[in-house]
């Protein structure tokens, strides 16, 4: 039975209202929080746009959102992942560019009201308007996201936005995913206009009529290279001609874009830097590429049909499978308190104190003051680390004040947050200390009663400890219900993972209210089950030692760093070693050997190195060279101080990765199979955010599962018979190809 349109528009949270001769379409989706785009969205836009033109007395169209803080967030992701063919999500493709395309040609003007976030196809929907006004809200902004899920924007947006502001720039945002505020958006020419948040309306309606009566005309020079240099002077005369002639930007884009040579350059060199970033292993920025250079040279039809045709075949693809996956695990991670009760609340986390003013403590710190936004206070035992701790906010505050991100003003509101000092003044009020000192059970037992003495009863103790078991740590609190672990990812600011870890006598209010302040400070959180080593720190265990094995072999640093790489792996081994510190590691390998065996043994290739005082990049010196506190090529002499000296042998790189890889993959397996993790999703997402698992394979769990348990069950044999107890496979992975199953049901 058909549905009256008016029961459509109700369903697809729609409201149509003509004032002073505008029409003003209002979208807010029932039963969610965001605006999401569906056939069902524009089907009724459709018809409410047909109903606006055969109205005599409407003379232009405001579109507008009515959701508190965003615009529109693009299209439903679970939506994308109903489809089964390329050829289905090719049509879905025209659809869209069709729907947008008689927007654009619309005989009346269009205007889009843009407050909070304009993604996707959010904003090629905007695009596709005559004129974009945006309120100058930080939480508004725009962009085109899809390469994040491994796709390309399907509704028009890679001819739109090209032809508005430029190859290069469009190019930019195309193929990296990222947004831009308010300010950044103007000067490029995305939005014409930046209104205060309560004018948007007001002002969207009153453009909408200027525009319909001519008294506002939209120059955009952007975008249009020499048309845009030519069209100046019909316009505006000599004066207008010159004004073109002098503009540096749009030369540097004539040039480049408006001939067949000056567009090769560009797209060769766009090619170039893309490859260097995905190493071919992600095609969506890459079919990206093409299909604005199809629009390009042949036009915007030839255009919107390669654009349709690659969004068919990427919604399809692996890559993308995998990446819409990893967005659905973080989503559900993020309505998750951590436990297993989910009427559990967080208490109120009103000030954080952290102990250890090292780099850790430091980045600590900065999320916790300004991301989380509340006062934060830094003990260390010396001047020193006191000032380095306040050194590394402000130097993080400082970076982001170049990049316009915070005003200054902004940002000494943030600093004035931090204090520090060499006592526990300051302490008494926290609600959360967070320890980040030296790895020594005995130190942190020594701390804990400190801490306990100055504190109130109600106050949470959290470590961020990479290898003590918590249940260790809280033998020495006399609250051992609120301690906890905290185990954050260096450098802190920057690494969107946390692991918290709970004892088997954590309160269940103390892992929630861990768990919100965690998501507060801007990370993505997980919460497993204690042990040593956690997850994140004992999977990555097996994996560097491999490293260790293989340069005792005799590989090459520069080849074995490359092979992981290649693999997908944002850094090599040793690289990430250098980054750690080469002594933490050593540190680390006795416990981890004492818990798991010999398994676990870290060969004694690398105490050579140690001993000659190569601890990596905090000391300017370990397996490469540094300069101005960058890294440079291999340092020679490090062979000195290994097996085989500088006669280094010859491996294929996919072995090397590979025996790497199945390490950190059965590690992992084993967690699960001992109950550290509580589900192989939260296994993916601790390997992804937290090492560099390749996102495009999904994390080890997915990995297992695509590969297929029983050829990595094959592989870890063929290792084992080779190379040792290592490789002993996970018994629950043996267990799984016993029974035919896998982690994520087929």
């Amino acid at each position: 039975m058909a549905i009256k349109v008016d029961e459509l528009e109700v369903r697809q949270g729609f409201t149509y209202q003509v004032e002073d001769g505008v029409a003003v379409i209002t979208y807010d989706l029932p039963d969610s929080p965001v605006n999401t785009l569906s056939p069902e969205t524009g089907e009724v836009f459709s018809r409410l746009m047909t109903r606006a033109e055969q109205q005599a007395d409407v003379k232009a169209v405001v579109f507008i959102s009515g959701k508190k803080d965003n615009f529109v967030a693009g299209a439903k992701i679970d939506f994308l992942q109903t489809i089964k063919t390329a050829e289905e999500a090719t049509a879905i493709s025209r659809n869209g560019q069709e729907g947008f395309d008689r927007l654009d040609a619309f005989p009346k003007p269009v205007v889009a009201a843009i407050h909070g976030s304009c993604l996707g196809g959010g904003l090629e929907w905007a695009l596709a308007c005559d004129y974009r006004i945006a309120t100058d809200s930080p939480k508004t902004s725009l962009g085109l996201p899809e390469v994040q899920l491994g796709l390309i924007p399907g509704a028009g947006g890679t001819q739109r936005l090209p032809a508005l502001i430029g190859v290069q720039a469009a190019l930019d945002l195309i193929l990296t995913g990222k947004s831009l505020k308010p300010a950044k958006a103007k000067k490029l020419g995305v939005v014409d206009e930046v209104v205060p948040v309560p004018l948007l309306r007001k002002l969207a309606i009153q453009r909408a009529k200027e525009l319909a009566e001519g008294t506002l005309k939209v120059e955009r020079t952007r975008g249009q290279g020499l048309k845009s240099v030519v069209e100046g002077g019909k316009k505006k005369g000599l004066a207008g001609f010159f004004q073109g002639l002098a503009n540096k930007e749009l030369w540097a884009e004539v040039a480049l874009e408006d001939n067949p040579l000056g567009r090769k350059l560009v797209f060769d060199e766009a090619r170039k830097q893309l490859l260097k970033k995905t190493r071919g292993r992600y095609p969506a920025p890459e079919r990206a590429l093409q299909v604005v250079r199809v629009g390009l040279e042949s036009g915007h039809k030839a255009g919107q049909e390669a654009e349709a045709r690659a969004f068919g075949e990427l919604v399809v693809s692996d890559v993308s499978k995998r990446l819409v996956e990893m967005f659905f695990a973080t989503t559900a991670l993020k309505k998750e308190n951590g436990t297993s009760n989910p009427s559990v609340k967080p208490r109120d986390v009103k000030k954080v104190a952290v102990l250890g003013g090292g780099l850790m403590g430091g980045g600590i710190a900065y999320v916790a003051s300004v991301l989380q936004g509340v006062p934060v206070r830094v003990k260390d035992k010396d001047d020193d680390g006191v000032r380095r701790a306040l050194k590394q906010v402000q130097s993080i505050l400082d970076e982001r004040t170049k990049k316009r991100s915070l005003t200054p003003r902004e940002a000494a509101a943030k600093m004035a947050l931090v204090t520090a000092g060499t006592d526990y003044s300051g302490f008494k009020s926290a609600d959360l200390v967070i320890e980040a000192v030296f790895e020594d059970l005995k130190l942190k037992h020594r701390i804990i009663a400190e801490v306990e003495a100055v504190t109130g009863e109600h106050c949470i103790f959290a470590s961020n400890t990479s290898s003590i078991p918590i249940t260790e740590l809280a033998k020495g609190s006399r609250r051992p219900s609120q301690v906890i672990g905290m185990h954050y990812f260096s450098p802190v600011n920057k690494m969107p993972l946390l692991e918290i870890i709970t004892h088997p006598g954590t309160a269940e209010w103390v892992t929630a209210t861990c768990v919100e302040v965690g998501r507060k400070q801007g990370k993505t959180v997980i919460v497993v089950n204690d042990g040593p080593g956690f997850y994140t720190s004992r999977i990555l265990a097996p994996y560097m030692n491999e490293a260790a094995y293989l340069l005792a072999e005799g590989a090459d640093i520069a080849e074995l760093d490359k092979a992981l790489v290649d693999f997908g792996f944002p850094v090599g081994p040793i690289t990430l070693l250098d980054e750690v510190g080469i002594d933490v590691a050593q540190k680390v390998g006795p416990i981890m050997e004492a818990a798991f065996g010999k398994r676990m043994a870290a060969p004694k290739a690398l105490e050579g190195v140690v001993t000659d005082g190569r601890l990596g990049r905090k000391t300017q010196k370990g397996f490469y060279l540094y300069e101005n506190g960058k890294k440079k090529e291999v340092d020679p002499t490090v062979y000195n101080f290994l097996p085989h000296g500088k006669d280094r042998k010859s491996f294929d790189r996919q072995e090397m990765a590979e025996r790497l890889v199945l390490q950190m993959v059965n590690e992992a397996v084993r967690c699960m199979g001992e109950g550290i993790l509580r589900s192989p999703r939260d296994g993916d997402v601790g390997a992804i955010f937290g090492l560099g698992f390749p996102p495009f394979l999904g994390g080890p769990f997915r990995y297992v599962d695509s590969r297929g348990p029983a050829d990595v069950l094959r592989k870890l044999e063929h290792y084992h018979d080779k190379l040792g107890e290592r490789f002993t496979p996970a018994p629950h992975l043996v267990e799984m190809v016993k029974a035919g199953k896998t982690f994520y049901p087929r």
